[in-house]
This record gives C-alpha cells, sequence and structure tokens, in this order.
C-alpha cells in the first residue's frame, strides 16, 4: 500500500490492532455522499468505484480503485462529508481505521502524512486532468483518452499488438466520460 510504503516495520506492528476488517459484496456501497464518517479504507482484495450522484439521479464515474488503493483521506484530514459515493465492483475486502487513531499516527510518524500528501496531489492532478478534458475536448477524443487511461491501467497486450480490456457498457463508458450514451455510442 503506497499509504505505508516507508513507514518502518516497528510501526506497522503498532498500528495493525487499529484496523478493522471489513467485506463487501458486489454492488455493495461502501461510503454514501455527504455522509458524516471520516473513516480510511484500504482495499486488501477487490474493486471499487468512485462515483458521484447528482440530485436526479445520474451517474458519474470518478474513479476505480483496487487492492492496494485507499479512499476517505479527505474527509479523515478535514472531518467534512464525503464528497463522493464508493461502491464494491466485485466482491472486496478492506482494512479500515478510524480518523483519531490514524490521526494520532500521523502525529507520531511524519513520514507517514508526507506519504498521504503525495497520494492526494496525485489525485487532484488526474481530477486537473478530467477537468481539462471536459474544457476542451469533444465526446471523440474524451472517449479515446479514457480508452487510452484504461489500457494503461488494465491492458493486457495480446497477439498483433491489440491490448484487451474490462468489458463495459456503453452507458458505463459515456458516465465516464460525461456524454450521453447515444454519442458514445455514435463514436
Amino acid at each position: 500500500v503506497a499509504f505505508f510504503r516507508d513507514i518502518t516495520e516497528k510501526y506497522l506492528e503498532q498500528i495493525i490492532d487499529d484496523f478493522s476488517i471489513l467485506h463487501a459484496t458486489k454492488n455493495e456501497v461502501i461510503i454514501v455522499q455527504e455522509d458524516t464518517s471520516t473513516d480510511l479504507y484500504i482495499i486488501l482484495k477487490g474493486k471499487v468505484k468512485v462515483t458521484l450522484m447528482s440530485e436526479e439521479g445520474e451517474e458519474y464515474i470518478l474513479t476505480d480503485l483496487n487492492a492496494g488503493d485507499y479512499f476517505g483521506e479527505m474527509s479523515l484530514i478535514d472531518g467534512k462529508p464525503r464528497c463522493a459515493t464508493v461502491v464494491a465492483v466485485e466482491d472486496s475486502t478492506f482494512a479500515e481505521i478510524e480518523r483519531e487513531r490514524l490521526i494520532e499516527g500521523l502525529k507520531r510518524n511524519p513520514i507517514l502524512a508526507l506519504d498521504m500528501l503525495s497520494t492526494l496531489v496525485h489525485k487532484l492532478r488526474k481530477a486537473t486532468e478530467r477537468e481539462e478534458r471536459f474544457a476542451f475536448l469533444d465526446v471523440r477524443e474524451r472517449l479515446l483518452k479514457l480508452f487510452g487511461e484504461l489500457i494503461m491501467e488494465e491492458g493486457k497486450k495480446e497477439e498483433g499488438g491489440f491490448y484487451r480490456i474490462g468489458k463495459r457498457t456503453q452507458k458505463e463508458l459515456a458516465i465516464r466520460i460525461g456524454a450521453s450514451r447515444e454519442a458514445t455510442s455514435q463514436i
């Protein structure tokens, strides 16, 4: 887990008992947007999607997270409500730690705070790139950019130089690029 990559074995032994292990089944909601919880979750096994929901019930998928990734750090840091919904895409297992316990750990081990900042900056850069796509790219270009990202994240090279990625519906692709299913289908 990138978050703990630079801390000592001794500190890991001290903090390990602060975690709870949680299990979620496919399509189970882990965090709801606007929820007031502040715990941090580390994905031990499985995959989740991070989404935004409009008042009309429209979904926009921000990102997918896999084993080794974590989520919930924004509310953990500022104590404010959750800004997105997190849903298990497949059966998943998480290590959960309460805000107070991790804050104590951050105070005792500043290297942990630097690792968290590094990950937050990475996520902020990805959000900035997403904003840039919406501001400057048409639907075709957004779709091509999404396929490029999916190839980099999960692509498996096959014979003939082709890459295989996970199956997605036209609706899911449209949700990820902020376009209608019809426009995505035409492209």
